[in-house]
Formats: structure tokens, C-alpha cells, sequence
């Protein structure tokens, strides 16, 4: 069997390999939703090829040892005994809450597709692409948001780069900051404006970064449930249940009425203009993502003007002046 370790390499223990895990998505939170897309993927393909819904999920099992891991095991049971699939990974979700949450958007679409009959492997086709695309969005987001994130840090730093620059000119910066009470004063206030501007600086990236979840996802699932061939009451219907059911903090949409309206007009596939229309919303949401991005270099001098330059002068030039002034004085006398 071909092996994946070098000649005399020890594989990697469970507990490492969850530690490695653990560390790629602190680095990429992307990978979460990129795991559930390609299991997702695999599925429509064994289900597909013939293969039953309960030997694919056993056969996508993840090899790591985490939280995704039970989602996977526990829908592969359900499936095995014939139990709602969607209802199974909603409650190890809740039994895991570290596990990705795009597994609950992988539920509501197997809600809606089993509910209404529609072909599962094409409704994971479906989902897999979307989860790709929002993977896509938040990592470029992430990437927008890396520059103006890394000056805020860079700015912040400023007041500490002050001290150590007046110790190395030979003043006492240090001995004036601890042993003077105007210098303690000093300190505290400046560390006071330093917490402040470093909480409003990563409130305003955190604000930034926040784009809307499974942007036209409902138009996707409404798109799954016409195609079974039910009327669209009825495919409105599963919809809404599936998403108060697995995705309650996602706000309900109006972008819906529109296309069914179009396509009445035109006598058009009412489920294309739907899918046309869910990828014209999650570029909306690529778009106003990167718009945050830039705005938000431009909001991050408030907190800079505001915290973190006062800072630097009471932490950085005013243990300078008393310095200078106490030495002087001292010298006087």
C-alpha cells in the first residue's frame, strides 16, 4: 500500500493531527466551509454512481479526530436506520458546537430535497458550489482586510517603540513612568487610551469582516424543490421550514417575489432564473465585501487620532519632558 510518510517517518497521532487542524483554521476560517463543500462533492458523486445515501456517508468519513468528524458519523447512522439525515446533523451540531457551521446549511439542503423528492445528488452539486463560492468570499475579505488589520497593530505598537527609543537616547523613561507619580499617571492613562484604541480598532475590523452567510442560498433551495416538480407554495413552503429549522439567524428574503415574477412574464424556467439570481447575490456580496475592506482603512485613523496618538505622547514625550525637567531641576539644586 502506498504510503504517505517518508521511509522511517512515524505518523502523525490523533492528538497532533488535531492540533494541526486546529491551527490551519485559525490561519484560514475558509477551511471549515471548504470541508463541507467537498464532502458535500463526494456525496453527489457516490449517490450518483448508485451507491445508497448511508454507505456514502460512511465512505466520506473525515480522517481527522474532531468535531466534523461526529456530524459525518452521525448522519451516516441516521441514514443507516433510516432516520431524518437533516434532523441528525442538527443535533450533533449541537452536541459539537466546534464543528464547521456550514454543516447546517448542508442540512437545510437535505431537508428541502428530501422533503420534496428532488434528486439529492444534484441538490449537493448545487450546495457545493455555493459553499465554494462563500469559502472564495471570506478568504478574500480575510485578504482585503490584512492590510489596514496589520497597520492598526503596527500603529498600536507605537507608544512602547517611544520608551525604548528614550531609554536608548539615555533618558530614564522607564524609572519616570514607574517611579514618578506624574509618570504612573501617565502610564495609566496612556494604557487606558491603548486598550480603548486597540478595542475600537478590532471592533471596526470585526464589523468589516462580517459579510452575510449563504448569500442566495434560499433562492438555491427554492430552486431544488421546483425541480422535484412541486408548485411553488409548496417549494416556498419547505423552504422556510428548512430554514427556521437549521438556519434560524439567516434573515428571511424577499429576493424571491422579483424572479417568480419575471418568469410568469416571460414563461421562463422559473428554477435557472432563480440560480441566476443566487449567484448574482453572492457577487453582490464579493463586492460589498472588498467595498468594507477599503472603507475600513480610511475608519481606522478615528481610533489612531483618537487613542492611540494621545497615548503615545503620555507614554512616549511626556516621560521625556519630566525627564528632562527633573534632571534639570536636579542639576539646578
Amino acid at each position: 500500500m502506498l504510503s504517505l510518510f517518508a521511509p522511517g517517518q512515524v505518523p502523525w497521532s490523533g492528538a497532533r493531527l488535531r492540533a494541526v487542524v486546529a491551527a490551519r483554521r485559525a490561519v484560514d476560517p475558509a477551511l471549515t466551509v471548504d470541508l463541507v463543500a467537498g464532502v458535500a462533492e463526494r456525496l453527489a458523486a457516490l449517490l450518483t454512481a448508485g451507491v445508497a445515501p448511508a454507505a456514502a456517508w460512511r465512505n466520506v468519513v473525515p480522517d481527522s479526530d474532531d468535531a466534523d468528524r461526529r456530524i459525518v458519523e452521525a448522519a451516516a447512522v441516521a441514514a443507516g436506520d433510516g432516520e431524518p439525515v437533516a434532523s441528525a446533523i442538527a443535533s450533533a451540531r449541537q452536541a459539537h458546537p466546534a464543528a464547521s457551521p456550514a454543516w447546517s446549511v448542508l442540512a437545510a439542503a437535505w431537508s428541502v430535497a428530501d422533503a420534496a423528492g428532488s434528486p439529492l445528488a444534484a441538490c449537493l452539486v448545487m450546495l457545493a458550489s455555493a459553499l465554494r463560492d462563500e469559502a472564495q468570499l471570506r478568504r478574500e475579505a480575510r485578504a482585503a482586510l490584512a492590510g489596514p488589520a496589520a497597520s492598526a497593530r503596527l500603529v498600536a505598537a507605537l507608544p512602547v517603540v517611544a520608551v525604548a527609543f528614550g531609554a536608548m537616547l539615555g533618558f530614564d523613561t522607564l524609572g519616570v513612568l514607574l517611579g514618578n507619580p506624574l509618570g504612573l499617571a501617565c502610564l495609566l492613562l496612556g494604557c487606558g487610551f491603548l486598550w480603548a484604541g486597540s478595542r475600537w480598532s478590532r471592533a471596526l475590523v470585526a464589523r468589516a469582516a462580517v459579510a452575510q452567510p449563504s448569500a442566495g442560498l434560499e433562492l438555491e433551495l427554492l430552486a431544488v424543490a421546483l425541480a422535484s416538480g412541486a408548485s411553488l407554495g409548496r417549494a416556498a413552503e419547505l423552504v422556510a421550514s428548512a430554514l427556521r429549522a437549521h438556519l434560524p439567524e439567516l434573515p428571511p428574503s424577499a429576493a424571491a417575489g422579483p424572479v417568480v415574477a419575471l418568469a410568469e412574464r416571460a414563461g421562463a424556467p422559473v428554477a435557472e432564473l432563480l440560480r441566476a439570481e443566487a449567484a448574482r447575490l453572492r457577487g453582490a456580496a464579493r463586492t460589498d465585501g472588498a467595498m468594507r475592506a477599503a472603507a475600513l482603512g480610511v475608519r481606522l485613523m478615528l481610533p489612531l487620532g483618537c487613542c492611540v496618538l494621545p497615548a503615545f505622547v503620555l507614554v512616549g514625550v511626556a516621560p521625556l519632558m519630566i525627564s528632562v525637567v527633573t534632571g534639570t531641576l536636579g542639576g539646578a539644586r
